[in-house]
């Protein structure tokens, strides 16, 4: 291998629109992810310790009398009894924790990706004054004004930049910081809390209305196609979680948790390419059946639906499945399942849900196997006839783009009549690199998931091998530094990689889980470090 990395894409205008929404749904996703451990805390406390809880605790899940508990010195409220009267009753972890801790943090860090620590500060004054200016808990407005304060304050900041007089910059700093995060409070607090709050009750009516005419299923018709585009993370976190919460709030749980997160539809897939499926998609879905409905990376069966795009018919009706199921059970979850694992879910799923999960889970699995496996059997041997002629044009075509030929794709020229075609193994050369390899990263849209499961497999590789002193990370493609030797991202998301490492050498992938241009790598890093002398 001399290097691998992505053609320059012919960006058609459907293409550059897919680029704008993964990019804003990407900005979306890094405001929600970092804090989804907060998300899980504040589900698993809710489900343990609410009066209708595992463990109902009157102090932990603010329902307690505090004259009457005892407890003393935890922060109360006064509150009105059935009779009329009133009573101390403890705030506990559950509201607060929604009211205030998950806004501020979403705001802070919607603040630090626009304009680091600085605008994390601000965002997180100015939203104060949407949330304490509303009744309900302001996601959708700390999702709004947190970027906005701190996308305020950098233009602020530029008009004296440089022109402070040495020795009064941190006044400066200080008090511009302070002056502009009081006036977006009360802006915040007058202005943008009662137009979010009256957003949210429209979109809170346009789902109930759904339910009403029994039509949520039919958000699986916009929903499963998006995920398979790695517009998943901009659905789910930036949409649906919103959403979810504020119906918590209401019934104590949502079924819109599970509609992008649902493991079912992924399983049902995958177990139908393990049955009835061919070459290396056969042999690759059992491991991932593993990584996407115990370890929650959805990612991982993307690319069967990419490798054969009529399944998506399956997805859609296996995730209308699952909506359904919960709908007539009246069931969901307390909080986001994050990952989208099976445990996850289990693990947010209140009492009384059960069965309702369990079943859309398992229903949603079985009608996306079977339709899957009646696509895949009909297609058989058309696919085995074309299988070899498709996977000879891909590395005919990879070869003609790096300009040469590389042992990874004379081995797998080799293997042409029993491996399945995987266009991902199409790689093109676009620069050559001749220093040692030292850092790549693997990249994809929220930078934890897939991407992270890439990253330890190249890792092992690397160890196999003997190639030392090679860093290997994951992050998420708006995350990516142009300091690199290797970027290593799911083709749909490539053409973003670029435009943020726009030097660094590109490989796409439909698969990370096994590519075989990982052994290209590998050998190129060995090949790379002994020239030099860095291995023995």
């Amino acid at each position: 291998m001399s290097s691998l990395a992505a053609s320059p894409p012919k960006v058609s205008g459907a293409k550059a629109a897919q680029v704008h929404i993964q990019r804003f749904g990407a900005f979306l996703t890094g405001m929600i992810m970092p804090n989804l451990p907060a998300f899980i805390a504040w589900g698993l406390i809710t489900s343990l310790f609410i009066s209708k809880g595992w463990l109902p605790n009157s102090i932990l899940g603010g329902f307690g009398n505090a004259d009457t508990v005892g407890w003393e010195g935890a922060a109360t409220a006064l509150a009105k009894a059935a009779d009329g009267t009133t009573f101390p009753q403890y705030l506990g972890l559950v509201g607060p924790m929604i009211v205030y801790l998950l806004p501020l943090l979403i705001a802070n860090q919607g603040g630090r990706i626009v304009y680091g620590e600085r605008g994390g500060v601000v965002a997180s004054i100015a939203t104060m004054g949407v949330i304490v200016g509303s009744t309900i808990p302001m996601f959708l407005g700390a999702m709004i004004v947190g970027p906005l304060a701190a996308w305020l304050m950098k233009k602020i900041d530029s008009i004296w930049d440089g022109k402070i007089k040495p020795g009064f910059e941190m006044l400066v700093n200080m008090y511009s910081a302070g002056i502009l995060g009081m006036v977006l409070a009360i802006g915040a607090f007058f202005g943008i809390a009662p137009f979010v709050t009256n957003v949210s009750a429209w979109l809170g009516s346009g789902v109930q209305s759904l339910a009403d005419a029994h039509l949520l299923p039919l958000m699986s018709i916009i929903v499963e196609p998006a995920k398979v585009l790695f517009l998943n993370n901009a659905i789910g976190n930036g949409t649906l979680v919103p959403l979810g919460v504020q119906q918590t709030i209401d019934t104590g749980q949502s079924l819109l948790f599970l509609v992008e997160a649902n493991p079912g539809p992924g399983f049902g897939l995958l177990l139908a390419f393990a049955l009835f499926g061919i070459g290396t998609a056969k042999a690759s879905a059992p491991g991932a059946i593993i990584i996407q409905f115990l370890g929650g990376i959805h990612e991982v069966y993307f690319p069967f639906v990419l490798m054969k795009p009529v399944l998506i018919v399956g997805l859609i009706a296996g995730g209308a499945t699952g909506v359904a199921t919960n709908a007539v059970f009246g069931s969901g979850l307390r909080a986001p399942a994050a990952p989208g694992s099976i445990l996850a879910v289990l693990a947010q799923t209140p009492r009384g849900s059960y069965v309702g999960v369990i079943l859309s889970v398992v229903l949603s699995a079985t009608v996306t196997f079977f339709i899957s496996a009646v696509l895949l059997r009909a297609s058989r041997n058309r696919d085995l006839a074309a299988e070899s002629d498709g996977l000879s044009a891909a590395i005919a075509q990879t070869e003609a783009n790096k300009g040469k030929g590389s042992s990874a794709l004379d081995a797998l020229s080799g293997l042409a009549g029993s491996l399945a075609g995987e266009p991902a193994m199409a790689a093109a050369a676009t620069a050559v690199a001749d220093h040692p390899v030292r850092h790549i990263v693997f990249a994809c849209d929220a930078g934890m998931g897939s991407s992270a499961m890439g990253a330890s497999v190249l890792r092992d590789k690397l160890k196999k091998a003997g190639v030392t002193g090679v860093k290997v990370e994951n992050l998420a493609v708006a995350s990516l530094h142009d300091d690199a030797d290797f970027v290593i991202s799911q083709r749909e998301l490539t053409d973003r990689a670029r435009l943020k490492a726009p030097t660094s050498v590109h490989i796409s992938v439909d698969n990370f889980m096994n590519s075989p241009v990982y052994d290209d790598v590998v050998r190129e890093a060995k090949s790379r470090q002994q020239t030099e002398g860095s291995t023995p």
